[in-house]
């Protein structure tokens, strides 16, 4: 019995750290956020070339950085939809950079992700290249990076391996939106 708990606390100690563990991805905390251009394919000015980045100033942000739409990442924007509706008085915006090579293959998920989630406060964008903005230091063993800024100044960064953006690692993100509004 001592060894099978002993086995257990090995391997949920494995477990644990293995959650905690992320990748190192997106801007450190305090960079200074630089412009860059995407394709707005859900937003307000859908279907022009523009700079989220310059069009939200000092304002409170989140981006999320991803590979591709996953239920995840649908899941996580759908939250921080919400949570940026709720914002509207501190004028809170965010945005989702699908990084590819084919932006005319992503365009119909992107919008049916917009539509059947509800998604109206987080336009999804496009960027044209898979290693995203130069500058951001996205990593290419992260699927998903999301960062937050406020005053142009990162908060909070966090690079996500596939399949680590679960539900638990979702949470955690959308309660750290707090660190822009306060």
């Amino acid at each position: 019995m001592k060894k099978f708990a002993a086995v257990f606390a090995i391997v949920a100690a494995c477990g644990l750290s293995a959650f905690a563990e992320e990748v190192k991805s997106g801007l450190a905390k305090d960079a200074r956020v630089p412009a860059f251009y995407v394709t707005d394919i859900t937003g307000p000015l859908k279907g022009e070339e523009l700079c989220y980045r310059c069009r939200y100033g000092n304002r409170p942000v989140v981006s999320i950085f991803t590979k591709e739409m996953t239920d995840e990442v649908a899941a996580l924007t759908k939250e921080i939809d919400q949570v940026v509706g709720k914002n509207r008085d501190q004028k809170m915006a965010g945005f989702v950079v699908v990084m590819t090579d084919k932006a005319a293959d992503v365009k119909p998920a992107l919008e049916k992700v917009a539509k059947d989630k509800e998604i109206t406060q987080v336009p999804l964008t496009t960027f044209d290249g898979t290693a995203g903005p130069e500058g951001y230091s996205i990593s290419g063993t992260a699927d998903v990076t999301v960062m937050m800024w406020v005053d142009g100044k990162v908060t909070v960064s966090h690079g996500f391996k596939k399949g680590d953006l679960n539900k638990d690692a979702i949470s955690k993100v959308v309660s750290e939106t707090k660190t822009i509004l306060e």
